[in-house]
């Protein structure tokens, strides 16, 4: 009889973990459950870990709650039910558990709570902080504490795991590594009440559990309650063959479940294709095929094949993404090696794809492929915007930047999934405005501006990304850390949130202030001072020009605009007396911009004091601070689009320089600024490419190009706060070329809903409906309009 692998990826898309209220003892006690590891495991080494304990019950209870949580990272099963998985990404201060009520998976009689644990080791992605590998369990009372974590527990060493490090075209790759499992020697049904334990050792404790702030002479965890939902799971089905070598597949694979079996001593390649890309679980089903090797690859484009001719990682020119022939396959794999058993494989952690191959190579035995799908993953983030217009490329760009957000958070926002899944200041700044105004859902949002002040260096800034195993410092980021705040401050309704963070704000500000001249402007800033990924004349790295008097303008007026912005957060909440003095050092910078970087004769912001380089940032940025007002910001604006010298934004960029075009004036230019996001769909991309040269991008699939999600409502629909709190609101379309737009956002109070016709005689008929417990005026043609409670009609206008 052959031996089988429980399918318990299955349930994934059912799983929906409840918050719990967690008792105070659990959350200010030392806890009695202890940390636990494998007898002779290693302490930081790459190992793959299984943990069991079995227990008996005469009743299933009302309730059954435990608290969970492992470095580097686990999935809890009951009964063979995967009920968890986690811990949600911090840091060792800050080290997350997560709170699950089991009881609907508890059975009368002998029950099995178990558990898989990993630690990556050197191979670890560079989100993953660790202290040493470990598990923990606490029940949250007496009647759950049969199950703490202690010596009672057995467990194993998986000997069929080790790594397999990507071998890409880009090098900087830090999200983790493949997995190469030999089945001959895995623990088939191991979390299952069947499987015999009995030769299986007991675990070793290491400390007990310490919630953060309890006082224990051990090193440790500091443990706090997950403060964001369990991602979401779901099935997904990969959409179609797109080539195939070595066998005939059944015409609904893999759209359908069909197994195949492929013949002894036969070599298979097939490539599937998701259709979009994806965060997923695979879930490979396969039987029999003794000493069979599998591969599977997973990429978000294929490469131009460019001949051999040439050193196949320097050719990475992707074109169009539907493409696949003459094209060739580079991506992160998984190798397995069957055992002539059956099982159901699934990745420790999701991957990235679009394009998912296959590869089998077959021994003395045949193989079966049962099934092959996925298990979307993400943060469980909800649609809760509409954006509806006569022009259907709009709309295609608003579901495709959508997709995007979501693919780019999970645990925490991210540059990109497939490459380093890092929180990066920059990007969560425009990610986060993308979630308040298409969900209104602002949890990940709060996660992600405390965990970035959790960073903070001693010397003042935070760091450029958090959580992350090695520090990287872009003190520019740290401004837009500041621009986090005062969003918040402005769309949420929570001024108590930001007020905590008015020190760390403080602190940024006093690091720039040691590099700051008697002038104001800053003097050789250290570190990386990214401002946008340009290949202008002077740009390098990403850094803006610097000039040969160390200053640059793009730094100046990023720190002049973070100046401004604390100094209204601390009048509001904080000290005047820091209010004042922002006022007074924004004043003096500006002054100082005014004089150093005017360029009279060009009518034009330079990026130095010499004046030998121009760029849109610099003079959007003067835009945004009110460097430059009234009639000359007009003119300004207009350089901005239209002198193609200057050195232009990417579409990270873009982001900053529609909103200085929207407020000098120009909002109804928005929607012909849009090429770049209408290449990358020109192009097959399903998600927003990194950077402008889609064709090279390394990244397929870059939130911080999700803003026209933002700049749809906020330009184009005029939806915008007026007031702290989005207390007051106000409507001001740019409707472009457009004659009908609707569509409506969530609000913290409510909703806010918005439809507009431009009738025959070229005249606007709006109708507008806000939240009761709100006020509001819109703006049509320079003219205010007071809006009612509810709903407002305006024809003619």
């Amino acid at each position: 009889m052959q031996k089988k692998s429980v399918f318990f990826l299955l349930v994934f898309f059912s799983l929906h973990i409840t918050a719990q209220n967690i008792s105070k003892d659990i959350l200010n006690k030392r806890w009695d459950a202890y940390w636990i590891t494998v007898p002779n495991a290693p302490t930081h080494d790459y190992g793959v870990y299984h943990f069991r304990k079995s227990f008996s019950i005469g009743n299933v209870p009302d309730s059954f709650v435990v608290h969970v949580s492992a470095d580097n990272r686990y999935k809890l099963f009951v009964n063979g039910t995967m009920v968890s998985l986690g811990p949600g990404r911090a840091d060792l201060f800050h080290w997350n558990y997560e709170t699950v009520d089991i009881t609907k998976y508890l059975r009368i009689g002998i029950n099995v709570i178990s558990a898989v644990v990993w630690n990556f080791g050197d191979y670890k992605p560079e989100h993953q902080i660790s202290f040493r590998t470990g598990f923990i369990l606490q029940g949250e009372t007496d009647e759950e504490k049969m199950v703490n974590t202690n010596d009672s527990w057995k467990c194993i060493k998986d000997s069929s795991y080790s790594p397999l490090q990507p071998d890409l075209i880009y090098c900087y790759y830090v999200a983790g590594p493949g997995e190469k499992i030999d089945y001959a020697n895995y623990p088939a049904n191991w979390q299952t009440n069947e499987y015999n334990d009995s030769t299986w050792p007991h675990a070793i404790q290491i400390v007990n559990g310490l919630p953060k702030g309890v006082l224990q002479s051990d090193l440790s965890w500091m443990l706090l309650p997950r403060p964001i939902p369990q991602v979401e799971l779901t099935t997904q089905r990969l959409q179609k063959v797109r080539l195939v070598t070595g066998i005939h597949l059944p015409d609904a694979f893999p759209s359908e479940k069909n197994s195949f079996t492929i013949p002894p001593n036969t070599s298979v390649k097939i490539l599937l294709d998701n259709g979009t890309l994806t965060n997923a679980y695979p879930v490979l089903q396969f039987s029999k095929g003794k000493s069979a090797h599998i591969t599977l690859g997973y990429a978000e484009a294929l490469y131009i094949d460019e001949g051999n001719n040439t050193n196949w990682k320097s050719q990475n020119k992707k074109g169009n993404r539907n493409d696949v022939m003459n094209k060739r396959f580079v991506g992160v794999k998984d190798e397995l090696t069957a055992d002539g058993n059956a099982h159901t494989f699934t990745s420790l952690t999701w991957r990235t794809y679009r394009y998912l191959q296959m590869e089998i190579q077959t021994s003395n035995e045949a193989l079966t492929i049962d099934d092959l799908y996925g298990i979307f993953t993400g943060y469980p983030f909800e649609l809760k915007s509409k954006f509806i217009t006569d022009d259907k490329v709009l709309e295609k760009i608003f579901e495709t930047g959508w997709h995007t957000a979501r693919l780019c958070a999970v645990e925490t926002y991210m540059d990109c999934p497939y490459y380093e899944q890092l929180q990066y200041v920059g990007d969560t700044r425009i990610q986060a405005m993308v979630s308040l105004y298409n969900t209104g859902d602002d949890r990940l949002m709060r996660n992600a501006i405390t965990q970035l002040d959790y960073s903070r260096m001693a010397e003042g800034i935070t760091l450029s990304r958090y959580p992350t195993a090695n520090a990287q410092e872009i003190p520019t980021f740290s401004l837009w850390w500041i621009g986090m705040l005062y969003d918040y401050y402005m769309y949420r309704n929570d001024p108590d949130f930001i007020k905590k963070f008015l020190p760390g704000e403080r602190q940024v500000l006093q690091f720039f202030s040691k590099y700051q001249q008697a002038d104001g402007s800053l003097y050789n800033a250290p570190y990386w001072e990214f401002t946008d990924w340009c290949d202008g004349k002077g740009w390098g790295s990403g850094m803006a020009p610097f000039g040969k008097d160390g200053g640059s303008a793009a730094l100046d007026l990023q720190l002049l605009w973070a100046y401004q912005i604390a100094a209204k957060l601390e009048n509001n909440l904080g000290m005047i007396a820091f209010a004042n003095e922002y006022n007074g050092k924004a004043y003096t910078l500006m002054q100082t911009i005014q004089k150093k970087y005017w360029d009279k004769s060009k009518q034009l912001f330079a990026d130095t004091k010499e004046k030998n380089y121009f760029s849109q940032h610099t003079n959007t940025l003067a835009i945004l601070t009110n460097t430059i007002q009234g009639e000359n910001e007009k003119q300004l604006a207009k350089k901005i689009i239209t002198d193609t010298a200057l050195t232009q934004a990417t579409i990270y960029f873009q982001y900053y320089v529609n909103q200085a075009l929207r407020k000098a004036g120009f909002g109804n230019f928005y929607l012909d600024r849009l090429q770049i996001w209408k290449q990358n769909l020109a192009l097959g991309l399903t998600t927003w490419a990194e950077t402008s040269d889609i064709n090279a991008s390394r990244s397929d699939c870059h939130a911080w190009g999700a803003s026209p999600n933002i700049e749809f409502f906020r330009t184009v629909l005029g939806i915008d706060t007026d007031a702290p709190g989005f207390d007051k609101i106000k409507i001001e379309p740019h409707l472009g070329y457009l004659k009908k737009a609707s569509g409506s956002m969530p609000h913290p109070k409510g909703v806010i809903k918005v439809n507009y016709i431009i009738n025959a005689n070229e005249k606007l008929n709006a109708t507008i409906f806000i939240p009761l417990e709100t006020s509001g005026i819109f703006v049509w043609k320079g003219k205010e309009y007071i809006l009612k409670k509810g709903e407002t009609k305006l024809e003619g206008l």
